[in-house]
């Protein structure tokens, strides 16, 4: 991976590009996994080598994924350019706000869809790790700078367990993938100010 921690997404087309379920599973595996080839990835995703090989260059237009060397002339492995993607959701730009609408939406039925496997086969999960995962929430009345507070704190308490991802020989004895999933959302409308 790059030196990039995170690749930022703001063209409507790039948005839509990133927004196909096997384009966020090549870009997730090569961040847990490192460098593959196309036929590594196939494999491991249980995908075509044609289709994996279309959908990495494909990524590779927009600077989510990258060629390194290889083990031999060959070998063509791809990998993540950062850990993160991200994209704002306050553009004033109508194609962008609805590009971002399409590819939360792909993302929320990802999440949707992860947490509905995890719930069918949790009863294989030891029980301590049974206590602490599942689905939960948490209300809370804040303002926008506190919340904004809080999101920083959170990323700092998960910070020191990221260079994790990228580099397995950092992952103690023991160690699980535990996915965090993050979706916040406010469930009442703003006051209209006083007149």
């Amino acid at each position: 991976m790059s030196e990039n921690r995170t690749v930022p997404l703001t063209d409507p087309v790039a948005l839509r590009a990133f927004a196909h379920p096997l384009r966020m599973s090549l870009v997730g595996l090569l961040r847990r996994e490192g460098p593959l080839t196309a036929t590594q990835a196939a494999e491991r995703l249980g995908e075509s080598v044609p289709g994996c090989s279309f959908h990495l260059r494909q990524l590779a237009k927009y600077g989510l994924v990258e060629r390194v060397p290889g083990a031999d002339a060959r070998e063509r492995p791809w990998r993540a350019t950062a850990l993160f993607t991200s994209w704002g959701t306050d553009s004033a730009d109508p194609e962008v706000r609805a590009a971002v609408d399409h590819l939360d939406a792909v993302v929320t039925r990802r999440f949707y869809d992860r947490a509905i496997e995890w719930l069918r086969t949790r009863d294989q999960e030891p029980a301590a790790w049974r206590r602490v995962t599942g689905p939960g929430d948490v209300v809370l009345h804040v303002t926008l700078d506190e919340y904004t507070e809080l999101e920083r704190r959170f990323n700092e308490l998960v910070e020191p367990y990221l260079a994790r991802q990228s580099d397995p020989s950092a992952r103690p004895e023991g160690a699980r993938t535990v996915n965090i999933l993050q979706f916040v959302l406010t469930t009442d409308r703003p006051q209209d100010p006083a007149p």
